[in-house]
């Protein structure tokens, strides 16, 4: 079948980052705002892990905004829901200092806007574990607007995470793909990877390369994000 369908993960890939360096100054910056809240540091970046985590095992039908809202309620109480107003300032605001962390690679909008332009369909498949916000502030610092997907994933338009394999399910069934003719491309082993098992196309991007099981990435296209557009775009069962 031919391949129609080019699924992009978002950090490390089409964003150059350290994710390390990313989420530690996440982590500051929404505990320091918090913090005038009555959120103390530690206790609130242990319940977001914790909702992040219930996030990726969601395998219900409830979005992952949902999920990790309840999760959130149920270390601090109904109160959380009176604060959201607050988080969601955050992630207006505040989070946008976090483009200072990330790279910048002319590659990537070149290359979405060259899939685009040969008539495939371009998803974004982000982890959805940040609101829209968060999600659309970050495409826009690559260089690319939101509305040069398709589609993108956030916690409040799906459920499950990567690599659980019920993520990759719901975006074909979204939009009736069959996996032969899609490829997802993605820099990390484990979470983008993963869609191979459901018999997809993958290409590892290696500029921000994270493989913390260490497995042998010669089983899969791998390269630069410049390396991946030629491989695809060389792909003759394109389309």
């Amino acid at each position: 079948m031919n391949i129609t369908t080019i699924l992009l993960d978002l950090d490390g890939t089409l964003l150059p980052m350290d994710q390390n360096e990313f989420t530690n100054k996440y982590f500051k910056l929404l505990c320091k705002k918090m913090l005038n809240y009555g959120y103390d540091p530690k206790e609130l970046t242990e319940a977001i892990w914790k909702g992040t985590y219930a996030m990726i095992k969601n395998n219900s039908s409830e979005s992952n905004e949902i999920i990790f809202w309840n999760c959130f309620a149920g270390i601090f109480g109904e109160r959380v829901m009176n604060d959201k107003k607050y988080f969601d300032e955050f992630y207006r605001n505040e989070f946008n200092n976090l483009r200072s962390s990330c790279g910048y690679n002319p590659e990537a909008a070149k290359i979405v806007r060259k899939f685009k332009s040969m008539g495939l369909k371009v998803i974004l498949a982000t982890n959805p574990i940040f609101p829209a916000e968060a999600t659309e502030s970050r495409i826009k610092w690559t260089g690319l607007e939101p509305d040069d997907f398709e589609f993108y994933t956030t916690y409040e338009n799906i459920s499950g995470c990567k690599p659980n394999l019920r993520y990759y399910r719901n975006i074909m069934d979204r939009f009736a793909l069959s996996p032969r003719e899609c490829i997802m491309v993605g820099n990390d082993v484990t979470e983008d990877m993963a869609a191979k098992e459901l018999g997809m196309n993958v290409f590892l991007v290696t500029d921000c390369l994270i493989n913390k099981n260490n497995e042998d990435i010669n089983k899969f296209p791998h390269g630069n994000l410049e390396q991946m557009g030629t491989y695809i775009l060389s792909d003759k069962t394109i389309i």
